[in-house]
């Protein structure tokens, strides 16, 4: 990491009085515990920062960290129009407003006089955030709802993009991207000690290497390097809680989950010449299993893990909306935004989040594996 870069961050970072750290729709346990992190940066500034992500809530399962704080799935009220009046005319005696179909309908009423077009002027304010912090999203799509609804906001506000993929297409103001990193918590890391080796307490610490252990499964990923290793030890040092990221990461799996793994394990098939594994999950497996779609997150992990000859795992499962939804992970060389585009795939290479809709679980099933194995074959 160049010394310029981190310089910038922490300019732009001193400078902001209200930002906003964004994760992509499909976020991973590496990407919720470094945006903790960084938060926890920003209150030791005295700076608020919520995080936002499409994707929904963090997991239950990082509870366990003292810097876990509630994520919030939308934007909502970033900035507000403030329409003016020249009251030099008349004065204002009264102000009502109505909806009508999709517009908004304001009437002010004069005391005595006219006003004219001319009289009115309507600014937009400017946006409640003024820094966003983009934490492991390779371009803007893979935000989701969220860039869909606040273009403007996206591209008009100064922007930190902090990741490790190749694939990131460096599209903000700052570009933090460190390819020979293996998870966004071990640039967070490095980003914090260029800035101050004060910075990561023990918390901190804690949260990071929870990041780094998940994104690596615990370190036996291929892509693991000296520097990782030197990294997590180095954590250790400031008294991360290894014991603790184990026991809540690996050892401590609810009945409810349990059952639901069994259902999944029970269905799965696979197509060993093409390193393809799969299971599908129905809403009464959901029901019988006491359990929701959070349950699934680790499990293709564990098909991953437990597949030696396994480099893709899909997961198709039906939703309450009467939809198909489906988790796609692939690791190198595949890339599972590249075999779910059909399918509406947001995410990363290394996972995606598929949608299907106007079709059941076993048509979804025969759509997705076919196309992944005509894919592959290619």
């Amino acid at each position: 990491m160049s010394l310029a870069l981190f310089q910038q961050f922490h300019e732009a970072l001193k400078r902001a009085k209200r930002p906003v750290v964004v994760l992509q729709a499909s976020p991973t346990v590496d990407d919720f515990s470094a945006a903790f992190s960084i938060v926890a940066l920003c209150k030791a500034l005295g700076i608020p920062c919520p995080i936002v992500t499409s994707g929904g809530r963090a997991p239950d399962a990082l509870k366990f960290l003292s810097v876990f704080q509630d994520v919030a799935g939308d934007l909502g009220n970033i900035n507000a129009l403030t329409l003016r009046v020249d009251l030099n005319r008349a004065k204002v005696d009264g102000l009502t407003y109505a909806v009508d179909g999709n517009d908004l309908v304001v009437t002010i009423t004069p005391k005595t006089g006219t006003w004219q077009p001319s009289d009115v002027k309507i600014t937009a304010n400017d946006y409640r955030h003024d820094l966003i912090i983009v934490l492991g999203a390779p371009d803007r799509a893979s935000l989701g709802a969220l860039f869909s609804t606040y273009a403007d906001f996206f591209l008009k506000t100064p922007t930190v993009v902090i990741d490790h993929g190749p694939e990131n297409e460096h599209f903000g103001t700052i570009n933090i991207v460190d390819l020979t990193a293996t998870s966004v918590s071990e640039v967070c890391f490095n980003l914090f000690m260029h800035l101050d080796n004060t910075i990561v307490t023990a918390d901190i610490a804690t949260a990071l290497l929870t990041g780094m252990m998940s994104k690596t499964k615990s370190f036996r990923a291929p892509n693991v390097s000296p520097k990782t290793l030197e990294i997590a030890q180095k954590l250790m040092e400031k008294k991360a809680d290894r014991e603790k990221i184990v026991e809540h990461l690996y050892r401590t799996r609810s009945v409810e989950t349990l059952r639901l793994w069994g259902r999944a394990l029970a269905r799965l098939k696979a197509d060993e010449a093409i390193g393809l594994v799969w299971t599908l999950i129905t809403k009464q497996d959901f029901v019988t299993a006491g359990a929701n779609a959070e349950a699934l997150r680790d499990i293709a992990d564990e098909l991953l893990m437990t597949s030696p000859s396994a480099k893709i795992a899909l997961i198709l499962f039906e939703t309450h909306a009467d939809g198909i939804a489906g988790q796609l992970f692939a690791q190198r060389p595949f890339d599972a935004l590249l075999l779910g585009a059909p399918f509406r795939a947001t995410g990363t290479r290394e996972a995606a989040h598929l949608s299907l809709t106007q079709t059941d679980i076993v048509s979804a099933e025969r759509a997705v594996v076919e196309h992944i194995q005509s894919s592959v074959k290619k």
